[in-house]
Protein backbone atom coordinates (compact mmCIF):
# COMPACT_ATOMS: atom_id res chain seq x y z
CA UNK A 1 0.00 0.00 0.00
CA UNK A 2 2.93 2.77 0.58
CA UNK A 3 3.73 2.43 -3.04
CA UNK A 4 0.34 3.58 -3.73
CA UNK A 5 0.59 6.26 -1.37
CA UNK A 6 4.17 7.05 -2.89
CA UNK A 7 2.64 7.24 -6.31
CA UNK A 8 -0.05 9.48 -6.02
CA UNK A 9 2.15 11.88 -3.17
CA UNK A 10 4.42 12.35 -6.40
CA UNK A 11 1.96 13.90 -8.34
CA UNK A 12 -0.19 15.36 -5.57
CA UNK A 13 -0.53 19.30 -6.65
CA UNK A 14 0.99 21.87 -3.13
CA UNK A 15 3.08 18.58 -2.28
CA UNK A 16 6.33 17.28 -2.71
CA UNK A 17 7.45 13.54 -1.83
CA UNK A 18 11.14 13.99 -0.08
CA UNK A 19 11.65 10.47 0.98
CA UNK A 20 10.88 7.08 1.73
CA UNK A 21 11.33 4.84 4.76
CA UNK A 22 11.48 1.19 4.66
CA UNK A 23 14.36 -1.30 6.26
CA UNK A 24 14.37 -3.44 3.37
CA UNK A 25 17.40 -3.63 1.49
CA UNK A 26 17.35 -2.67 -2.28
CA UNK A 27 14.26 -0.66 -2.06
CA UNK A 28 14.13 2.10 -4.76
CA UNK A 29 12.53 5.33 -4.36
CA UNK A 30 9.45 6.34 -6.65
CA UNK A 31 10.41 10.02 -8.56
CA UNK A 32 14.11 9.47 -7.56
CA UNK A 33 13.31 10.20 -3.80
CA UNK A 34 16.17 8.54 -1.27
CA UNK A 35 15.18 5.61 0.82
CA UNK A 36 15.98 5.66 4.28
CA UNK A 37 15.94 3.00 7.03
CA UNK A 38 14.59 4.47 10.10
CA UNK A 39 12.32 6.87 11.43
CA UNK A 40 15.21 9.28 12.65
CA UNK A 41 16.58 9.36 8.79
CA UNK A 42 13.37 10.23 7.75
CA UNK A 43 12.67 13.18 9.98
CA UNK A 44 15.85 14.50 9.37
CA UNK A 45 14.22 15.28 5.86
CA UNK A 46 11.99 17.97 7.82
CA UNK A 47 8.53 16.55 6.54
CA UNK A 48 5.35 18.64 7.29
CA UNK A 49 3.64 15.42 6.90
CA UNK A 50 4.21 11.77 6.63
CA UNK A 51 1.82 8.32 6.05
CA UNK A 52 2.42 5.36 7.52
CA UNK A 53 1.83 2.31 5.64
CA UNK A 54 2.93 -0.40 7.39
CA UNK A 55 2.43 -3.55 9.37
CA UNK A 56 -0.54 -2.80 11.86
CA UNK A 57 1.64 -3.99 14.86
CA UNK A 58 4.04 -1.44 13.88
CA UNK A 59 1.58 2.06 13.85
CA UNK A 60 1.42 2.80 17.40
CA UNK A 61 5.39 2.86 18.00
CA UNK A 62 5.91 4.64 14.75
CA UNK A 63 3.07 7.39 15.26
CA UNK A 64 4.29 7.88 18.73
CA UNK A 65 7.70 8.86 17.02
CA UNK A 66 5.78 11.38 14.23
CA UNK A 67 3.63 12.71 17.35
CA UNK A 68 6.70 13.83 19.28
CA UNK A 69 8.71 15.44 16.78
CA UNK A 70 5.64 17.63 15.62
CA UNK A 71 4.46 15.80 11.99
CA UNK A 72 1.17 15.62 11.06
CA UNK A 73 0.40 12.37 10.14
CA UNK A 74 -2.04 9.73 8.38
CA UNK A 75 -2.13 6.12 9.35
CA UNK A 76 -3.01 3.71 7.51
CA UNK A 77 -5.91 1.54 9.06
CA UNK A 78 -6.84 0.16 11.19
CA UNK A 79 -5.34 3.04 13.43
CA UNK A 80 -3.84 0.43 15.73
CA UNK A 81 -4.10 -3.45 16.94
CA UNK A 82 -5.83 -2.71 20.17
CA UNK A 83 -7.81 -0.01 21.94
CA UNK A 84 -4.83 0.96 24.34
CA UNK A 85 -2.49 1.54 21.69
CA UNK A 86 -5.14 3.68 19.39
CA UNK A 87 -5.93 5.76 22.36
CA UNK A 88 -2.50 6.72 23.21
CA UNK A 89 -2.14 7.67 19.36
CA UNK A 90 -5.04 9.63 19.70
CA UNK A 91 -4.03 11.44 22.95
CA UNK A 92 -0.12 12.42 21.42
CA UNK A 93 -1.51 13.50 18.07
CA UNK A 94 -4.22 15.76 20.45
CA UNK A 95 -1.59 17.03 22.88
CA UNK A 96 0.03 18.50 19.93
CA UNK A 97 -2.03 20.10 17.92
CA UNK A 98 -1.14 18.08 15.38
CA UNK A 99 -3.14 16.80 12.05
CA UNK A 100 -4.11 13.14 12.70
CA UNK A 101 -5.77 11.07 10.17
CA UNK A 102 -6.91 6.96 9.23
CA UNK A 103 -6.65 6.21 6.09
CA UNK A 104 -10.17 4.21 5.75
CA UNK A 105 -10.33 4.45 2.10
CA UNK A 106 -13.77 3.50 1.13
CA UNK A 107 -15.42 6.86 2.38
CA UNK A 108 -13.65 8.27 -0.29
CA UNK A 109 -14.95 5.73 -3.26
CA UNK A 110 -17.84 7.42 -5.63
CA UNK A 111 -20.52 5.02 -4.81
CA UNK A 112 -20.24 5.92 -1.01
CA UNK A 113 -19.55 9.21 -1.48
CA UNK A 114 -23.38 9.67 -3.59
CA UNK A 115 -24.66 7.04 -1.65
CA UNK A 116 -24.07 8.90 1.72
CA UNK A 117 -25.23 12.55 -0.13
CA UNK A 118 -28.58 10.18 -1.50
CA UNK A 119 -29.38 8.81 2.27
CA UNK A 120 -28.47 12.50 4.14
CA UNK A 121 -30.91 13.82 1.51
CA UNK A 122 -33.76 11.43 2.61
CA UNK A 123 -34.01 9.73 -0.49
CA UNK A 124 -34.63 5.99 1.07
CA UNK A 125 -36.80 7.30 3.85
CA UNK A 126 -35.97 5.30 6.90
CA UNK A 127 -32.96 3.22 7.07
CA UNK A 128 -34.24 -0.50 8.37
CA UNK A 129 -30.76 -2.52 7.43
CA UNK A 130 -27.26 -2.12 6.00
CA UNK A 131 -25.85 -5.54 5.06
CA UNK A 132 -22.02 -5.85 3.76
CA UNK A 133 -19.66 -8.21 1.89
CA UNK A 134 -15.80 -7.93 1.69
CA UNK A 135 -14.58 -11.45 0.43
CA UNK A 136 -11.64 -12.82 -1.67
CA UNK A 137 -8.46 -14.79 -1.52
CA UNK A 138 -5.59 -14.47 1.42
CA UNK A 139 -3.07 -11.04 1.03
CA UNK A 140 -0.11 -12.91 1.12
CA UNK A 141 0.81 -9.08 2.58
CA UNK A 142 -0.70 -9.28 5.71
CA UNK A 143 0.71 -11.69 8.71
CA UNK A 144 0.32 -9.66 12.04
CA UNK A 145 -3.39 -9.14 12.17
CA UNK A 146 -6.62 -11.32 11.09
CA UNK A 147 -9.43 -10.67 8.90
CA UNK A 148 -11.37 -8.34 11.44
CA UNK A 149 -8.53 -5.91 11.94
CA UNK A 150 -7.64 -5.80 8.30
CA UNK A 151 -10.62 -6.04 6.51
CA UNK A 152 -13.33 -6.09 8.40
CA UNK A 153 -12.56 -2.51 9.91
CA UNK A 154 -13.52 -1.26 6.04
CA UNK A 155 -17.15 -2.34 6.59
CA UNK A 156 -17.23 -1.43 10.43
CA UNK A 157 -16.47 2.58 10.06
CA UNK A 158 -18.01 2.78 6.11
CA UNK A 159 -21.21 1.38 8.17
CA UNK A 160 -21.03 4.03 10.84
CA UNK A 161 -20.35 7.21 7.90
CA UNK A 162 -22.92 6.38 5.64
CA UNK A 163 -25.50 5.95 7.98
CA UNK A 164 -24.90 8.62 10.36
CA UNK A 165 -25.26 5.64 13.23
CA UNK A 166 -23.18 4.16 15.58
CA UNK A 167 -22.85 1.03 16.55
CA UNK A 168 -24.50 -0.16 20.11
CA UNK A 169 -24.12 -4.32 20.06
CA UNK A 170 -22.65 -6.58 17.70
CA UNK A 171 -22.34 -10.66 17.88
CA UNK A 172 -20.13 -12.20 15.61
CA UNK A 173 -18.52 -15.94 14.47
CA UNK A 174 -15.23 -16.42 13.25
CA UNK A 175 -13.29 -19.36 11.97
CA UNK A 176 -9.41 -19.71 10.59
CA UNK A 177 -10.02 -22.45 7.64
CA UNK A 178 -6.32 -21.66 6.16
CA UNK A 179 -3.94 -23.00 8.63
CA UNK A 180 -2.75 -18.74 9.91
CA UNK A 181 -2.66 -17.86 13.90
CA UNK A 182 -5.47 -15.37 12.93
CA UNK A 183 -9.10 -15.70 11.62
CA UNK A 184 -9.86 -15.44 8.27
CA UNK A 185 -13.53 -15.43 8.42
CA UNK A 186 -16.31 -13.41 10.21
CA UNK A 187 -19.69 -13.04 10.23
CA UNK A 188 -21.45 -10.56 11.98
CA UNK A 189 -24.79 -8.93 12.90
CA UNK A 190 -24.97 -6.02 14.65
CA UNK A 191 -27.46 -2.83 15.99
CA UNK A 192 -27.05 0.25 14.88
CA UNK A 193 -28.50 3.31 16.76
CA UNK A 194 -32.52 3.96 15.73
CA UNK A 195 -32.82 -0.10 15.77
CA UNK A 196 -31.10 0.07 12.23
CA UNK A 197 -29.69 -3.69 11.92
CA UNK A 198 -26.41 -4.64 9.85
CA UNK A 199 -24.81 -7.87 9.02
CA UNK A 200 -20.91 -8.27 7.97
CA UNK A 201 -19.46 -11.36 5.92
CA UNK A 202 -16.07 -10.58 5.61
CA UNK A 203 -13.47 -13.28 4.39
CA UNK A 204 -10.00 -14.48 3.17
CA UNK A 205 -11.18 -17.59 1.90
CA UNK A 206 -12.99 -16.85 -1.44
CA UNK A 207 -11.79 -17.41 -4.82
CA UNK A 208 -13.16 -14.26 -6.10
CA UNK A 209 -13.23 -10.68 -5.03
CA UNK A 210 -16.53 -8.89 -3.69
CA UNK A 211 -16.82 -5.54 -2.74
CA UNK A 212 -20.65 -4.78 -2.02
CA UNK A 213 -22.99 -2.80 0.45
CA UNK A 214 -26.72 -2.91 0.13
CA UNK A 215 -28.85 -0.59 2.38
CA UNK A 216 -32.67 -1.22 2.75
CA UNK A 217 -35.33 1.64 3.85
CA UNK A 218 -39.02 2.58 3.28
CA UNK A 219 -38.54 3.05 -0.66
CA UNK A 220 -36.39 0.54 -1.36
CA UNK A 221 -32.71 -0.67 -1.78
CA UNK A 222 -29.19 1.14 -2.81
CA UNK A 223 -26.72 -1.44 -3.95
CA UNK A 224 -23.05 -0.08 -4.04
CA UNK A 225 -20.18 -2.08 -5.88
CA UNK A 226 -17.09 -0.34 -4.27
CA UNK A 227 -14.56 -2.17 -6.81
CA UNK A 228 -16.80 -0.66 -9.75
CA UNK A 229 -17.43 2.39 -8.26
CA UNK A 230 -21.30 2.02 -9.30
CA UNK A 231 -24.50 2.91 -7.07
CA UNK A 232 -27.46 1.41 -8.13
CA UNK A 233 -31.53 1.86 -6.60
CA UNK A 234 -34.31 -0.38 -6.59
CA UNK A 235 -37.45 1.65 -6.07
CA UNK A 236 -39.75 -0.97 -4.26
CA UNK A 237 -42.91 -2.52 -6.39
CA UNK A 238 -45.65 -0.35 -8.11
CA UNK A 239 -46.14 -2.14 -10.96
CA UNK A 240 -48.18 -5.39 -10.71
CA UNK A 241 -46.91 -8.37 -12.33
CA UNK A 242 -49.62 -10.64 -13.99
CA UNK A 243 -47.58 -12.46 -16.01
CA UNK A 244 -47.65 -15.88 -13.65
CA UNK A 245 -44.38 -17.56 -14.49
CA UNK A 246 -42.48 -14.20 -13.62
CA UNK A 247 -44.17 -13.49 -10.40
CA UNK A 248 -42.28 -16.95 -8.63
CA UNK A 249 -39.13 -15.12 -8.99
CA UNK A 250 -39.48 -10.99 -9.92
CA UNK A 251 -42.45 -10.90 -6.87
CA UNK A 252 -46.10 -9.74 -7.42
CA UNK A 253 -44.49 -5.85 -8.21
CA UNK A 254 -41.70 -4.47 -9.76
CA UNK A 255 -40.15 -1.20 -9.32
CA UNK A 256 -37.89 0.92 -11.42
CA UNK A 257 -34.12 0.47 -11.20
CA UNK A 258 -31.78 3.08 -11.88
CA UNK A 259 -27.62 3.04 -11.93
CA UNK A 260 -26.15 6.13 -11.65
CA UNK A 261 -23.84 7.59 -13.39
CA UNK A 262 -21.05 9.13 -11.07
CA UNK A 263 -18.05 10.77 -11.00
CA UNK A 264 -15.08 8.67 -10.34
CA UNK A 265 -12.22 9.72 -9.25
CA UNK A 266 -9.73 7.44 -7.79
CA UNK A 267 -10.25 6.94 -3.60
CA UNK A 268 -7.00 7.25 -2.79
CA UNK A 269 -6.26 10.75 -4.47
CA UNK A 270 -8.95 12.23 -2.83
CA UNK A 271 -8.02 10.72 0.57
CA UNK A 272 -4.65 12.82 0.07
CA UNK A 273 -6.45 15.96 -1.35
CA UNK A 274 -8.28 16.39 1.88
CA UNK A 275 -5.44 15.28 4.15
CA UNK A 276 -3.37 17.46 2.51
CA UNK A 277 -5.99 20.25 2.82
CA UNK A 278 -6.49 19.46 6.65
CA UNK A 279 -2.60 20.07 7.12
CA UNK A 280 -2.61 23.79 5.49
CA UNK A 281 -5.52 24.33 8.10
CA UNK A 282 -8.76 24.44 5.37
CA UNK A 283 -12.22 22.76 6.57
CA UNK A 284 -11.51 19.07 5.23
CA UNK A 285 -13.43 15.99 5.78
CA UNK A 286 -10.75 13.42 7.01
CA UNK A 287 -11.42 10.08 8.97
CA UNK A 288 -9.77 11.85 12.50
CA UNK A 289 -8.22 9.60 15.01
CA UNK A 290 -10.93 9.61 17.43
CA UNK A 291 -13.45 7.97 14.52
CA UNK A 292 -10.40 5.60 13.91
CA UNK A 293 -10.40 4.66 17.84
CA UNK A 294 -14.03 4.09 17.61
CA UNK A 295 -13.53 1.13 14.51
CA UNK A 296 -11.06 -0.33 16.58
CA UNK A 297 -13.56 -0.08 19.39
CA UNK A 298 -16.02 -2.16 17.20
CA UNK A 299 -13.34 -4.75 15.97
CA UNK A 300 -12.16 -5.37 19.40
CA UNK A 301 -16.28 -6.27 20.25
CA UNK A 302 -16.61 -8.58 17.40
CA UNK A 303 -13.32 -10.41 18.18
CA UNK A 304 -14.68 -10.45 22.00
CA UNK A 305 -17.96 -11.61 20.85
CA UNK A 306 -16.58 -14.54 18.68
CA UNK A 307 -14.26 -15.71 21.35
CA UNK A 308 -16.86 -15.25 24.04
CA UNK A 309 -19.69 -16.84 21.83
CA UNK A 310 -21.92 -13.82 23.11
CA UNK A 311 -23.34 -10.46 22.46
CA UNK A 312 -21.36 -7.37 22.65
CA UNK A 313 -22.96 -4.30 23.92
CA UNK A 314 -20.70 -1.00 22.70
CA UNK A 315 -20.54 1.76 25.00
CA UNK A 316 -21.45 5.54 23.56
Amino acid sequence: MGRNHARVLGVLDGVELVGVMDPAPGVTGPFGVPVVPDVEQLLALNLDYAVVACPTGLHEEIGLRLAEAGVHTLIEKPLAPSIDAAKRLVEAFERRNLVGAVGHIERYNPALQSLRTRLEAGELGDIYQIVTRRQGPFPGRIADVGVVMDLATHDIDLTAWVTGREYTNIAARTVSRSGRPHEDMVSAVATLEDDVMANHLVNWLSPFKERSTVITGARGSFVADTLTADLTFYANGATSTEWEALRAFRGVAEGDMIRYAIPKREPLLVEHERFRDAVEGKESDIVTLKQGLRTVGVADAVLRSAQDGMTVEIPR
